[in-house]
């Protein structure tokens, strides 16, 4: 295996890591409106993801920075391409750090309000847009022969691609569910179980169909096994949730999620942006890849740096593993 192709590898394994760490927590941002019911049950659910939301994001950075760095004309053609969707992606992320950090620093209800209804949308729309910016990759769009995207953001609203963003927004949002189940206690944590079945088994529709018509399309003998593997996980997590099991409910909807992307990864290599207009003029992990001393060198500090962030963000989830309730919420003043 040559080093570009090692380095696809780990970027895939980058993406379903913040997939399934900051997807929870876009799912709670969402729950702030579905399943709360007052101010103090919302901050119950922020409470939920407080130590660990700006932790999950390293993961989207260092994906960022390994594309940049390993596949320079990959990088290039996606964020020139993607430029107004992943734009409003970053905008939500920061107005989101923002609003956890701002919420609580004036009592005035419409203050709080205003915050609370952003924490809700700027979780939202990036559950969303990720999915459809990754359908449109596994997909292709209109690449030319210079390696430059000629599209135009309208030709991003696909079919395809609108489906892979409903199945993002709605397994993230399950996702987050099942978590705040394994990490609330009371009512909202019974009616946490009972949101996260009906948001499971229309997951479990519009998943099926998205990951058929992606196999159906560029699929192969992995990339099926894959599929199975992240039906059969989505199937066993709402089992796992509705006997009240809610640490194997989670485990399962993140191995649906680690599957799911691990398949859109296997049906793209080894291409890392089809082009829809020739497939001559597809990025490929070698077309688009950076020299093998960059790369090289890249795999020695990632070598020496991964260990330690996984070994730090592992101790912060066990710090803060202990489930908390509305009781353990002061009355505000």
């Amino acid at each position: 295996m040559e080093l570009h192709d090692v380095w696809f590898v780990l970027i895939a394994v980058l993406w379903i890591g913040y997939f399934f760490l900051e997807g929870f927590d876009f799912g709670v941002g969402v729950l702030t409106k579905l399943l709360a019911r007052d101010r103090k049950e919302r901050r119950v659910l922020i409470n939920t993801i407080g130590p660990v939301w700006d932790g999950n994001e390293v993961w989207l950075l260092s994906a960022g920075g390994a594309t940049f760095a390993a596949f320079p004309e990959w990088y290039a053609t996606l964020f020139s391409g993607f430029y107004l969707p992943l734009l409003l992606i970053l905008v939500c992320l920061i107005v989101r750090g923002v609003s956890f950090e701002y919420r609580h620093k004036r009592p005035e209800d419409r203050w709080q309000t205003n915050w609370e209804n952003a924490i809700f949308w700027t979780s939202l729309l990036p559950a969303f847009l990720w999915g459809v910016a990754f359908g449109n990759i596994v997909r292709g769009v209109k690449i030319n022969g210079e390696m430059e995207y000629v599209g135009n953001v309208f030709d991003l609203l696909n079919a395809y691609s609108i489906l892979g963003g409903l199945v993002t927004l709605t397994l993230f949002t399950f996702h987050g569910t099942v978590f705040v189940a394994l990490k609330t206690v009371g009512d909202i944590r019974t009616r946490a179980r009972a949101l996260a079945l009906k948001l499971g088994l229309l997951t479990a529709v519009l998943a099926l169909g998205f990951l058929l018509w992606t196999q159906a399309s560029r699929g192969d003998g992995w990339s099926l096994i894959a599929m199975v593997i992240a039906v059969v996980s989505l199937v066993a997590a709402i089992g796992a949730n509705q006997v009240g099991r809610e640490g194997w409910a989670f485990a399962f909807s993140g191995v649906t999620i680690v599957a799911a992307v691990a398949m859109l990864f296997l049906t793209l290599f080894p291409n890392v942006m089809p082009s829809s207009l020739n497939e001559a003029w597809n990025l490929t992990v070698t077309n688009a890849s950076s020299t093998p001393y960059t790369l090289k060198i890249m795999t020695w500090c990632a070598g020496i740096a991964t260990p330690l962030v996984l070994v730090y963000q592992g101790w912060t989830y066990w710090v803060f593993r202990k489930r908390i309730g509305t009781q353990h919420i002061a009355d505000a003043h």
